[in-house]
This record gives C-alpha cells, sequence and structure tokens, in this order.
C-alpha cells in the first residue's frame, strides 16, 4: 500500500523519499551507546569502541555483550519511583492491556471507518523505520561487522525477539520464493487479532505495515505487505505477504473476491512477477 500521490506529480517522484530513507538508514555506522546495558568485562578488557571487523568473531567463553537476555528481568527495566520502564536498549515503553487496543481500533474504526486500515498500516510502517533506523547501527555494534556482512536470518531473528518478548508475537519467515519476489510470514498470537477476537475479517493492518518497512530497509526497495489469513478469520495464525506493491494489490483484489491463501498463491504462481 502507498499514499497516493499529488495530481501534478509522477509516481517515481513520490518513492525517492523513501529510496532515500533506505540509504540513510544502511548508511548509519555502529551505534554502541543503545548497548551500553549489555557490556561485559570483557568489552572493556578488549577495549571493544565499535570498530567494525571484516566478519563475526568466534568468541569462546564470556561475550563483548550478552546477547541471550529472554527473561522479563533481564530484558526490562523499571523505576518505579519514576513510573518508567525502559528496555535493554534504553528505549521507553509502555505496557497496555487488551481492552486498551480494542478500544484503540474501535475508535479509529468509528471516525475513519473503513478508512481505519489503512491509517493503521501507515503508523506500522513509520513505526517500522524508526525501528530499524535504531536497530541497524544497534546490530552492527552488537556483531562487530556491517550490514551486508550479515545473513538475512540473523538479521531478522535479531530484530524480532525483542518484540516477542514484549507480546508481539511469535513468527516464522519464508524466503524460500524470494527469487520469484514473494515473501511470507506467519504471525502467532498476533497482540492485534487474540484482543479483537473472531470478527470474520482481516485486522492486522498494524503489523502489515510493520512488515513492509522492515523488509523494505533490508532489501533496499520498497516493498509492500498484505495480511492473506487472519486469527481474527477463524484461522489458528495469521500470514502476511511481502512483494512488490503491484503483486500486493493484487492479491488484496483477490482476497476482497473471497480467495482464500492457496488460491492467492496459485494465482501469483502464475503471473510475471512485477
Amino acid at each position: 500500500m502507498s499514499i497516493a500521490p499529488p495530481a501534478n506529480s509522477s509516481p517515481a517522484a513520490v518513492e525517492k523519499p523513501a529510496d532515500k530513507r533506505f540509504s540513510i538508514i544502511w548508511g548509519k555506522g555502529p551505534d554502541t551507546q543503545q548497548l551500553t546495558l549489555l557490556r561485559t568485562p570483557r568489552a572493556d578488557q578488549e577495549r571493544v569502541t565499535g570498530q567494525l571487523q571484516n566478519q563475526i568473531r568466534v568468541i569462546t567463553g564470556q561475550q563483548v555483550y550478552k546477547h541471550n537476555h529472554y527473561t522479563d528481568d533481564q530484558f526490562f527495566r523499571h523505576d518505579p519511583a519514576k513510573g518508567i520502564l525502559t528496555n535493554v536498549y534504553g528505549q521507553r515503553l509502555l505496557r497496555v492491556s487488551e481492552d486498551f487496543l480494542v478500544a484503540i481500533l474501535g475508535s479509529l474504526e468509528e471516525e475513519l471507518g473503513d478508512a481505519a486500515g489503512e491509517v493503521m498500516y501507515k503508523c506500522g510502517y513509520e513505526w517500522g523505520m524508526e525501528d530499524m533506523a535504531n536497530y541497524c547501527p544497534r546490530v552492527q555494534a552488537e556483531f562487530e561487522v556491517a550490514l551486508n556482512k550479515m545473513s538475512m536470518g540473523l538479521l531478522l531473528e535479531t530484530w524480532w525477539w525483542p518484540l516477542q518478548i514484549e507480546g508481539w508475537g511469535g513468527w516464522n519467515y519464508d524466503l524460500r520464493q524470494g527469487k520469484q519476489g514473494l515473501i511470507f510470514i506467519d504471525l502467532y498470537e498476533s497482540a492485534v487479532a487474540q484482543s479483537l477476537g473472531n470478527v470474520g475479517k482481516v485486522v492486522c493492518y498494524f503489523y502489515a505495515g510493520l512488515f513492509a518497512a522492515v523488509f523494505s530497509v533490508l532489501a533496499r526497495r520498497s516493498l509492500s505487505c498484505i495480511e492473506i489469513q487472519c486469527y481474527s478469520m477463524g484461522e489458528d495464525h495469521c500470514k502476511f505477504l511481502i512483494a512488490t506493491e503491484k503483486r500486493v494489490n493484487a492479491a488484496a483484489f483477490w482476497r476482497q473476491e473471497g480467495a482464500t491463501f492457496n488460491d492467492i498463491m496459485r494465482k501469483l504462481n502464475n503471473t510475471v512477477q512485477g
């Protein structure tokens, strides 16, 4: 999904700002400041300053930064006196209930009608862009190598797991049809869909925008995303397609016509990539 261009501009002109943002994010160097709380004594012994290596170092024993911090007490930092909750990267967080999410989404739908989904998509996209602007410098510092020397699997899993511990659900990504321009994501325990329950329609527009931004940055080209199966439609998990805007728009049409995930897959595989 993209924002409609003004009448006097061309689509190419509209895409340039987004492309520029991708380049700016990729151009950022390592940021060790975000890892202050994860430094180990070994980082001080080796005088680690964020200088990039030619490849990821194999370190036995204590690591320079603590990578595995998957429990609440390791990941979250509470300051009851100030009423502040942050994570290990120093980012401020807000804990909310399912009722809060239902109220936010319900209010948007009441005020905007069908446009509520587009607004949520754009919110997710902008959050994804901002998150990647912080994540890319941080992951370079954590593993001491440039982004283009890390595997896609490492980049994706290192990005997602903090979101999982924050309550955004678990995921599986499928890159097997990447050469055909198709990426699929299975999302389990969507915070949005589980809050709303079975309402008979897709509801995870926020996630779709988030995934579109993240994969656009990593691919360094504009991509779109659509949810083609949702827990809120009675399915056991949500499924997303990431592809070019043209193919996502086609999938949106087929979904509107009642096509299932398998139907959409078959139609996409029969179309020319574009």
